[in-house]
């Protein structure tokens, strides 16, 4: 079968993401502290995973359980627009540590970068 190439182009260029963990009920605790949401606990699969909210329509993804960390893959930027200096004290807090401080980004706002409680690398972006 070929694919067609007039298909309307897709609304975002990333439409879903994977964050690899050693332990996933940790990694669970972590990210639902940083980012002040539950995350929804799923088996797809025969594969664990905690699925992180989204609009309707909106990019999400999920941790993996058992699969390797590590701090050299894609880096993911998860929103926490009006919080970023928050969610930096709760990632140190929480068994991550900050691996780049909060920086403007001129008409874009600010992004830092965090390591995980897996080892992962992981941004996190704010609006002004």
């Amino acid at each position: 079968m070929t694919e067609t190439t007039t298909a309307a182009p897709p609304r975002t260029a990333v439409t879903w993401f994977e964050i690899p963990t050693a332990d996933l009920a940790r990694a669970q605790r972590f990210y639902e502290t940083i980012l002040g949401q539950p995350l929804r606990a799923e088996n797809f699969m025969g594969e664990n995973m905690a699925i992180f909210p989204a609009q309707e329509g909106g990019v999400s993804g999920c941790l993996v359980e058992g699969v390797h960390p590590s701090p050299h893959g894609t880096m993911v930027y998860l929103s926490v627009d009006g919080r970023i200096d928050h969610a930096l004290d709760l990632a140190e807090q929480s068994g991550g540590r900050v691996d780049q401080p909060k920086t403007e980004l001129p008409g874009i706002g600010f992004v830092a970068r965090i390591v995980d409680s897996e080892g992962n690398r992981v941004g996190l972006h704010a609006i002004f």
